[in-house]
């Protein structure tokens, strides 16, 4: 396998603003791929920096082997991108708008396009402005697949979707990775991230922080919990378990964040008498804060 995607030293500013910077990247053909960080990291200036829509102030990017600026063009022929916010022809309907991609595309068969369209449960009968913004969604989700390109680039696409329909589109990204074919794509939905990916990069403040695999990044996932008793406990055992953080006792409720095995924790509880438990993850957000939070305490790489 190589890569579809590589980046060196990739840098894009806007005046003092800052963009991304120094970002060195690879995405090895037919891997799911997640770019995260918190809002306004960076995530969406690079991905329209690697789709060539913006020059790079410096460095350079190549997707399928052609570079992103010189080689645009070619570059976006051959990708299917679901930007985060995007605008479509409001007066034409879903299928309109799929036969005029087509056409971009030179796609003659829209069979996978009414396939994509059946297991998303997207309408393709009525007017853009008469769809709501996940039924939008869909139809986005449709033209970025149905010409079933080598790279997909979804910047945010569960976005509006419900969750059956999540659902579908992670076993519509199962099969593309199956087939050999690359996903690159943004997520603040950490069960996301974990069910679908193989690797994710964290970008920070424009700067890649890290590349992980994913069981590295779900290792890294403490759970918030909280035990409520019939009466008030001696924290101190609790305390002393291993992956035991933050532990605070209100009354009869004690609540912790708790890194790695449960099994400990619930052996312990278990001499007492447990009336509630509340167990529940982190956001990325989160994640991101207490393992990729500040150069100044050396935690970025």
């Amino acid at each position: 396998m190589g890569a579809v995607v590589r980046t060196e030293g990739l840098t894009k500013t806007y005046g003092k603003a800052r963009g991304i910077e120094d970002v060195d990247l690879g995405v090895e053909e037919g891997e799911v791929f997640g770019f995260l960080g918190p809002n306004g990291a960076g995530k969406t200036t690079a991905i329209r920096t690697l789709l060539g829509f913006m020059r790079p102030t410096a460095g350079r990017a190549e997707v399928l082997g052609w570079d992103v600026w010189r080689q645009s063009v070619e570059v976006r022929a051959s990708v299917g991108n679901l930007p985060t916010e995007f605008t479509l022809e409001d007066r034409m309907t879903g299928e309109q708008l799929i036969r005029f991609f087509a056409r971009l595309r030179g796609v003659e068969s829209l069979d996978h396009a009414y396939e994509l369209a059946g297991r998303l449960g997207a309408d393709l009968e009525r007017p853009m402005r008469r769809l709501s913004r996940g039924n939008k969604q869909k139809i986005g989700l449709i033209q970025a697949m149905f010409h079933r390109p080598p790279l997909l680039v979804l910047d945010e696409p569960t976005g509006g979707l419900d969750p059956l329909v999540q659902e579908e589109f992670l076993g519509i990204i199962r099969e593309v990775r199956e087939e050999g074919r690359t996903v690159f794509f943004s997520s603040h939905n950490l069960p996301e991230v974990e069910r679908i990916c193989d690797r994710v990069g964290i970008i920070r403040e424009g700067k890649l922080v890290a590349v992980e695999t994913t069981d590295a990044l779900v290792n890294k996932s403490f759970r918030h919990m909280s035990l409520i008793f019939a009466r008030p406990v001696d924290p101190e055992p609790f305390e002393c378990l291993g992956g035991v953080e933050g532990l605070r006792r209100d009354g009869q409720e004690l609540s912790f964040r708790l890194h790695g095995d449960l099994d400990e924790v619930v052996k312990l509880a278990a001499g007492h008498r447990v009336v509630d438990l509340r167990y529940e993850r982190p956001s990325l957000e989160e994640i991101f804060l207490a393992y990729y939070g500040g150069e100044e305490r050396g935690e970025a790489s």
